[in-house]
């Protein structure tokens, strides 16, 4: 869940950049936080306005190189941190007005093309899968999760239909050797009972596993979270998605907290019900056909935000509630 999507390792797409500036108007000044710097594309382009600062996180070491050229170029605008976006609210913010928190959840061609990480399922040798701070690998799932944790792990994190199969191929396989990224993807193929030409057979499980090794959906809820802490009152948060989970659960965090939601002891004696956030569109923005058309990956994406209206720390949510089944799944890790 991390960088944007580009199809060109030679050039960088930051996906509906655009429409991202129209929404945090970085032209006014302020300062941002860019939680999914990557290779720095969102960065990039917010540091063009003179009177910005840009915090850029990620917890891939490997942007470091990147952020290193953009400090050089930008000393007293711009840091990075090598850390979760989870941990956000662990930044020394406490006298800093933070205008907007941006989220670009996709992968980047740099990121699913290093042999290292493994993240795709063209990739040889060991599985891996990790972007980087993690406890485990995908080897570790493969080979040590019981068939009914694999099997959910395809399923809900995958929407893989022929979980099951997989799951019982995968552990019958590992019997005789250690499933190596070669030998799963002949295990996916073969267990497919229907092929989809227009989808490799191994996407949605490879997506799944990439979900699971990097704990994007508790990553995801407590990075909003934290995100609506740090930001003061007319901050932004705006997080690009590019799959029907990652969406479903920042749709749901933005509208609970836009419908009356109650504020925490903190705020003042009169206990009155207001809204946290503001939506100021329901429906999520998409790409342009021209952006499309100049970048293919981008059409999966879909960008929504959310205004902060009060000055609060503190406030409740029940996203975790909605999302609990989700997160009993990603604490099969807790095995590993």
């Amino acid at each position: 869940m991390i960088a944007t999507i580009i199809s060109d390792v030679k050039k960088h797409y930051p996906v509906l950049l655009n429409e991202l500036v129209s929404i945090i108007t970085p032209q006014y000044g302020g300062t941002f936080i860019d939680c999914t710097f990557g290779q720095g594309g969102y960065t990039k382009k917010i540091l063009d306005f003179k009177e910005t600062k840009v915090i850029g996180i990620d917890r891939d070491i490997e942007s470091s190189k990147r952020a290193e050229e953009i400090e050089k170029k930008f000393k007293d605008r711009f840091i990075f941190k090598n850390i979760k976006f989870s941990q956000i609210n662990n930044l020394k913010l406490k006298n800093v007005n933070v205008k907007g928190v941006i989220f670009d959840l996709g992968y980047s061609y740099t990121q699913i093309k290093d042999p290292k990480k493994g993240l795709s399922f063209e990739s040889v040798g060991d599985l891996n899968m990790k972007l980087g701070l993690n406890n485990f690998s995908a080897k570790n799932v493969i080979n040590s999760l019981e068939e009914k944790e694999l099997e959910q792990i395809f399923k809900y994190f995958g929407e893989e239909k022929e979980s099951k199969r997989i799951a019982h191929n995968i552990v019958q396989d590992r019997k005789l050797h250690k499933i190596t990224t070669e030998e799963l993807v002949r295990i996916i193929e073969s267990s497919k009972r229907k092929k989809n030409y227009k989808t490799h057979s191994a996407t949605k499980v490879f997506q799944a596993l990439r979900i699971f090794v990097n704990k994007e959906i508790s990553e995801l809820i407590n990075g909003l979270i934290n995100a609506t802490k740090v930001i003061k009152k007319d901050g932004i948060i705006a997080v690009v998605t590019f799959h029907s989970l990652e969406d479903r659960i920042v749709k749901y965090f933005f509208k609970s907290l836009s419908e009356n939601k109650s504020i925490s002891r903190y705020m003042p004696k009169n206990n009155e019900k207001i809204n946290i956030l503001k939506l100021i569109n329901k429906k999520p923005i998409i790409p342009s056909k021209k952006e499309i058309y100049e970048n293919p990956p981008s059409r999966s994406a879909k960008l929504r935000y959310a205004i902060k209206q009060e000055n609060c720390y503190e406030f409740e949510t029940d996203i975790f509630d909605k999302f609990k089944d989700l997160i009993e799944i990603e604490n099969f890790s807790k095995k590993l």
